[in-house]
């Protein structure tokens, strides 16, 4: 699979979830890519803005949609990665704030 083929089958999935794809497509698709990495490397398509540990258990809050992106995108409009949006994101009708990590401390790897 290649990103331009997700992009198509999360596209078709989440949208009608109310979560939407970054309109700055090129950023969407280094995201995807990302996530395809990371795929190969563990097995599972871990969030590409958090290190993973390898260890699905321990990672499973940030595989890809991770735990945090319905409190992200409620809150603020974007995802950790501004990689799924709200429709008011997208058109501009709301702020584009920073989103802070939700994840918690004991949790991320170093």
């Amino acid at each position: 699979m290649n990103a331009e083929q997700l992009y198509q089958i999360l596209k078709k999935s989440q949208e009608p979830k109310g979560y939407f794809f970054n309109k700055d497509k090129e950023r969407v698709m280094e995201l995807l890519e990302a996530l395809l990495v990371n795929k190969e490397r563990y097995g599972y398509m871990a969030c590409p803005c958090r290190l993973a540990s390898g260890d699905r258990e321990s990672d499973r809050d940030i595989i890809c949609p991770c735990a945090y992106r319905r409190q992200d995108v409620e809150q603020y409009g974007s995802c950790y990665c501004n990689l799924y949006v709200s429709k008011q994101w997208n058109e501009g009708s709301i702020e584009h704030a920073y989103v802070p990590e939700r994840r918690p401390p004991e949790k991320i790897v170093f």
